[in-house]
């Protein structure tokens, strides 16, 4: 007898996390931290609650260090405080019948001194490295300045904060944890030879630039296991001003081979401009999904898409889940509405990052 083909709807193991589907939750940045101490609150354990339905939910970005922060009331994981805060959400989607794993989060040089403790110049890989920009601080809207280079001490040690992040996360009662190497942020300002120009361990050759990527992975599964440890890539984005690796077939194959060896859980692929157009070009994302499940780890798609590319993708084996952004900020029952053909509520983008529970926890579901 054959099997029922698998679908969008099907459940999927990924690594030791048992998923009720394939429609899974992209981190987003709400900025609805309680400020001072950047604390996850009750209005937040509400707000994923809401979201349990998901097969997983990836957090919203969270920093590992205070000087990760990069936008205002953004949550942290590094803290008492914090793991408390954490272990209020972690809590609400377990009894809702949910997963939910840490995202891992260091913003590098995409931040500003006025989100720094004491003032202090953002850091990166390479001296100097200004990515622009605008962001918003206390004082409102600011131009992003040059970030100083961390020493070859510093990133070693860099590597031990996402390493205590990772034990705050199983702590606060997380099922996992995803490292945010993505979208122009301190992993990826490392991968790619035009924000990396370093000349020790961690610049250079490709196996150096993805050296310090690759030793945040082992950290992290030190603490969770590989089988509940992720990674979200961006081979193409330009996101936050990022500019093209040289060679990101190159880089990022490399890295995808290395993943693949330690058989992590999943490989989280941001496919094509983050946001933006799905272009493909410049790195074979088929390839990586054949990589990867030869490997046996699992390929979670993520990049605008709706019901039927969703449906396809999955049904054609090109990813093994699928991460909605946006959409499941606006519809905290979308694996049911999706499952229906339902009509999705439209989101309201200029409450995305606004205090309070309008346009967060007040989308109505069906």
């Amino acid at each position: 007898m054959s099997s029922a083909p698998t679908t969008l709807f099907s459940p999927i193991r990924i690594g030791d996390i048992d998923c009720a589907n394939r429609i899974f939750m992209a981190p987003l940045t709400r900025c609805r931290a309680t400020p001072g101490g950047d604390v996850p609150n009750a209005l937040m354990a509400e707000y994923y609650a809401q979201r349990a339905g998901a097969g997983l939910i990836v957090s919203e970005g969270t920093q590992v260090l205070a000087n990760g922060k990069g936008y205002m009331n953004t949550p942290g994981i590094y803290s008492a405080e914090q793991e408390s805060g954490w272990r209020l959400v972690t809590n609400a989607v377990h009894q809702r019948g949910g997963r939910i794993v840490a995202q891992l989060w260091h913003v590098g040089a995409i931040s500003h001194p006025d989100l720094q403790p004491d003032g202090a110049q953002p850091v990166t890989a390479t001296e100097g490295f200004n990515p622009g920009g605008i962001t918003r601080t206390p004082r409102g809207k600011v131009e992003r300045g040059p970030a100083r280079a961390l020493s070859t001490d510093e990133v070693r040690s860099m590597v031990g904060a996402f390493r205590h992040a990772a034990e705050v996360a199983r702590r606060a009662g997380f099922d996992g944890a995803e490292i945010h190497g993505a979208n122009g942020y301190l992993i990826e300002q490392f991968l790619r030879d035009s924000s990396n120009q370093r000349s020790d361990a961690y610049g250079g050759s490709i196996d150096n630039r993805i050296r310090f990527a690759l030793e945040v992975v082992d950290a992290v599964a030190e603490v969770f296991g590989a089988s509940r440890t992720g990674i979200r890539l961006s081979p193409v984005t330009l996101a936050n001003n990022a500019k093209p690796d040289s060679n990101a077939q190159a880089t990022y194959g490399a890295l995808v081979e290395a993943l693949a060896a330690r058989g992590i859980a999943y490989v989280h692929f941001i496919e094509g401009n983050t946001g933006g157009a799905r272009d493909l070009t410049g790195f074979d994302f088929a390839w990586a999904k054949k990589r990867l499940g030869e490997a046996g780890v699992t390929y979670i798609a993520n990049n605008r898409y709706d019901r039927i590319l969703a449906m396809h993708t999955i049904a054609h084996g090109a990813a093994d889940a699928i991460a909605f952004g946006v959409s499941f900020l606006a519809n905290p029952d979308l694996p049911e509405r999706l499952r229906r053909d339902a009509p999705l509520n439209p989101p309201r983008p200029k409450l995305f990052y606004a205090p309070g529970a309008e346009g967060y926890t007040d989308y109505p579901a069906l």
